[in-house]
C-alpha cells in the first residue's frame, strides 16, 4: 500500500473540520476512531490505544495493522512517562518498509492543551492558586505568555508531550475550541452561573476548528521542509486566534437571551463594573491575568487564522 501523508489517530471534533480540507486538498490520510464510525462521510479505521491495559503483542499488532503515513496526527491526550515512546517506538519498528532510515521516519503531532501555562484541570483545586502565582513568577510577573514560558512540569500531559518531543515529534497546544457544534455563547449558563464566578472570570483564548484544519494541513504538505529547520520537529507551539478575550466584555456582549431579555449575567457585568472601578471593556491586559501571544506559529508558517474575533457565530 501506498504511504499515506498523514494518518489521524482519534478522528473527532477536530476531524470534522481537518477531513474535509484533507478530502478538498487531495492529500491522502486515513484515520481511526475507538469504533470504526464514520466521520464527515469517511470510514474510519477501529483503533484504541491503551498500552496499560493491552498486552504488549496484542498492541504491537493493532499498530502494525495501522496503515503507514509520513506523518501521525495524535488528538487525544496522553499522559505520563512511557505511553508517547511506546506509541512512536511501535509504529516505526511495525512500519520498518516505509521508514527504512531515521530521515524517513513517521513524524508524529501530538494535539494539546494551552492549559500547560497554568495550572490547568489536573491540578487539584486546594493548589490551583499556588500553581498560578509560581508560573506568574517565574514570568516575572508579564501578564504575557508565549511558547517559550515557563509551563507547568506537573501536569501528566507535559510528561508525555516532552517525552514526544525528546523522540523528535511535535506539539500543537491549542486554546479553546469553537466552531460547529461549539458556541461559547451556549457556555455562558456553566462557566457564569452566579455573579461570584463572573467576577472571578478573567481572560479567554480561542482557535477555530477550520483554523486548526489548515494549521494541520500546512504542516504535513510542506513542500520547503519546515519540519527539519525549526518548524516542526522537536518544537512546540501555541495555537491561538491571536485575540485575548475579557469574559466580561463577551457576556456583556451577549447581554440579550433567546428571549429577548436581557440575560443575568449581562447585569452581572454591569454590577461588577461599579463596583470594581471599570470604566469600559475590555479591560485592560494588567487585570485579565495570562495573555498569550502565539504570534510565532502563524508568522514561521506563513498563515493568518481566518475565524478570528467572530465568537457570535
Amino acid at each position: 500500500m501506498e504511504q499515506l501523508t498523514v494518518l489521524i489517530l482519534g478522528a473527532g471534533w477536530t476531524s470534522t473540520f481537518l477531513i474535509p480540507l484533507l478530502t478538498t486538498s487531495s492529500t491522502p490520510f486515513a484515520a481511526t476512531t475507538t469504533t470504526g464510525r464514520t466521520v464527515s462521510g469517511v470510514p474510519t479505521i477501529r483503533f484504541k490505544f491503551d498500552p496499560a491495559n493491552t498486552p504488549e503483542e496484542e498492541l504491537r499488532s493493532a499498530i502494525a495493522a495501522l496503515p503507514a503515513a509520513k506523518y501521525v496526527l495524535i488528538t487525544f491526550p496522553l499522559t505520563g512517562n512511557g505511553p508517547s515512546k511506546t506509541l512512536i517506538e511501535m509504529y516505526n519498528s511495525t512500519h520498518q518498509s516505509h521508514s527504512s532510515s531515521a530521515s524517513q521516519k513517521a513524524r508524529f503531532i501530538q494535539l494539546g492543551s494551552t492549559g500547560i501555562w497554568g495550572a490547568g484541570r489536573t491540578t487539584a483545586a486546594a493548589d490551583k492558586e499556588r500553581v498560578e502565582r509560581e508560573l506568574a513568577e517565574k514570568r516575572g510577573g508579564d501578564p504575557w505568555v508565549n511558547r517559550h514560558s515557563p509551563i507547568n512540569e506537573a501536569n501528566p500531559r507535559v510528561i508525555a508531550e516532552k517525552e514526544l518531543l525528546e523522540l523528535g515529534g511535535c506539539v500543537l497546544n491549542l486554546s479553546g475550541l469553537w466552531g460547529g457544534e461549539r458556541k461559547p455563547v451556549n457556555w455562558i449558563g456553566r462557566v457564569a452561573a452566579t455573579k461570584e464566578a463572573i467576577k472571578g472570570k478573567t481572560s479567554l483564548h480561542m482557535i477555530h476548528g477550520e483554523d486548526i484544519a489548515r494549521a494541520v494541513v500546512k504542516i504535513v504538505t510542506n513542500e520547503e521542509d519546515k519540519w527539519e529547520n525549526g518548524g516542526g520537529k522537536g518544537e512546540r507551539w501555541m495555537l491561538t486566534d491571536g485575540f485575548v478575550y475579557d469574559w466580561w466584555a463577551l457576556l456583556a456582549g451577549w447581554a440579550e437571551g433567546e428571549d429577548g431579555e436581557v440575560r443575568e449575567q449581562g447585569r452581572w457585568v454591569r454590577e461588577l463594573m461599579e463596583e470594581e472601578g471599570v470604566r469600559a471593556l475590555p479591560r485592560g491586559m494588567e487585570m485579565l491575568g495570562r495573555c498569550y501571544d502565539s504570534r510565532e506559529f502563524w508568522r514561521v508558517w506563513g498563515l493568518v487564522p481566518l475565524r478570528a474575533g467572530v465568537l457570535n457565530e
